[in-house]
């Protein structure tokens, strides 16, 4: 499954970057048991915000697609920090919670969920077929508009 995941991440052209530091009193992921539990993950490139403010204001549903499409790379780079490299040793994404940061009458917080979401089934395949949740923020760290945890099961 690691060729299986290494040629799905190629032909997206995704790279897969270093696990981000916490950056307070907290630890980026948590294994308890066959369950890894990753912090809630902004959407950074390269160290860099590649968007920020509120959804429906200052970013299009396109644009916090692509969000938290960089979200959910960044919880796969927890993942593999947390599993010594080995993306092959998920079994299943078991649950996301994305947290939009958007205008107060915007209501379409699950379409920009479908960024991070797509991105999970794209990588995976079935694996990555998950239960979710998403919700709707006054605002996240760093202006960011888009926050994505997870719960996965690993092997």
């Amino acid at each position: 499954m690691t060729s299986t995941i290494e040629t799905r991440l190629k032909d997206l052209g995704i790279t897969i970057p270093e696990s981000a530091a916490p950056a307070a009193a907290y630890l980026p992921f948590i294994q308890s048991g066959n369950l890894l539990f990753t912090s809630g993950q902004l959407p950074l490139s390269e160290g860099k915000l590649v968007s920020s403010g509120l959804v429906g204001r200052d970013l299009t549903i396109e644009q916090a697609q692509d969000a938290a499409k960089h979200c959910a790379i960044n919880v796969l780079a927890q993942a593999k920090a947390a599993l010594g490299g080995d993306l092959s040793r998920i079994v299943r994404i078991v649950k996301i919670t994305v947290f939009v940061a958007s205008v107060v009458d915007f209501t379409d917080q699950h379409v920009v969920a479908n960024g991070g979401s797509q991105l999970f089934i794209d990588v995976l395949g079935d694996a990555g077929k998950h239960a979710r949740s998403a919700v709707g923020m006054a605002g996240l760290p760093l202006n960011a508009p888009v926050e994505i945890e997870a719960i996965i099961e690993v092997a």
